[in-house]
């Protein structure tokens, strides 16, 4: 890896079963204990032991990739790894991506995550729905399916990958007008629990901002590429609105791309449990270096190419 890069953190969907296992003893790892005194129950639990149907679950899967995402970062940056020029989570990763910039304490953006997680949980229990990937559309082609079926757009991620969030019927109708639209295309499941980034998860929108209200927020040391604008942010006062926008509305990956390469990024570093967004940057910029960290293997093979 040459020149300067961004830190990316992927969200939900990108959880393993025992995904902290390969961490254990890593410098970070106390995160998990850390976790588990803020919030008073074995967070630890999650990283290590959970099976996926209860990693699927909101409350479960957002609190464990949020830890793991910033026992990650804290790993990277004990064996030396360089800070970026920019940063960027997708969805619940952007928590992640405030906590590098130090907008957030790691126990108030931890206590965030879990107001989240208990009120996205709640309203898809009102709602419910979960996600599909919609592979080889273009865009208007599935904003005018999801029109027809009652659907919605929640993830604009890369061209030709684009995520859709409603009720099963809904999405069952989706598939069916996706297939008479472009028969080459492919529309698949996601691992989650909820309809997220769309009318479904309205109601878990007051009680996050309620809690944003009262938190404490710093101006950002690094630009933060926002999911609802795909603009870089460093102010304080963004955050509160911002992050409750996010829950509801679509995140603009596509477009969080090339912001993160206009900051003189010329890599993009993943630090989370699986490869994700990597691959949507390949999709959308191919001139950018990509680098996945998933195991400290891999953590180590980077910053030999940074060394070198």
């Amino acid at each position: 890896m040459t020149g300067s890069f961004a830190l990316v953190f992927p969200g939900q969907g990108s959880q393993r079963p025992g995904m902290a296992e390969a961490w254990r003893g890593e410098a970070g790892s106390e995160r998990w204990t850390e976790a588990g005194d803020v919030l008073g129950w074995d967070v630890a639990r999650l990283g290590f032991d959970a099976d996926a149907d209860e990693l699927r679950e909101p409350a479960s899967c957002q609190i464990a990739l949020f830890v793991h995402g910033a026992a990650l970062l804290d790993a990277w940056r004990a064996a030396g790894g360089p800070e970026p020029v920019a940063v960027a989570g997708h969805s619940l990763g952007e928590y992640n991506a405030l906590l590098t910039a130090d907008v957030l304490s790691f126990a108030d953006a931890l206590r965030l995550v879990d107001v989240r997680a208990r009120a996205t949980q709640d309203a898809a229990r009102r709602a419910p729905g979960t996600m599909v990937a919609c592979l080889g559309f273009e865009v208007a082609t599935v904003e005018e399916a999801c029109a027809e079926a009652g659907a919605y757009v929640a993830n604009d991620n890369a061209p030709g990958q684009i995520v859709a969030a409603g009720g099963e019927e809904a999405l069952a109708r989706l598939r069916e007008r996706l297939a008479e639209a472009d028969p080459r295309g492919k529309v698949r499941d996601v691992e989650v629990g909820a309809a997220y980034h769309s009318p479904h998860v309205e109601a878990a929108v007051p009680v996050l901002r309620e809690a944003l209200d009262a938190t404490t927020f710093r101006d950002a040391h690094l630009p933060v590429i926002a999911n609802v604008d795909a603009a870089p942010h460093t102010a304080a006062g963004d955050w509160p609105s911002l992050l409750a926008d996010q829950v509801r509305r679509p995140v603009r990956w596509r477009e969080t791309v090339p912001a993160l390469a206009a900051q003189a990024a010329g890599a993009v570093v993943e630090l989370g449990a699986s490869a994700v967004l990597t691959g949507l940057v390949k999709r959308t910029d191919r001139s950018l270096e990509r680098h996945v960290v998933t195991t400290p293997q891999e953590r180590d093979a980077v910053l030999q190419e940074v060394a070198a």
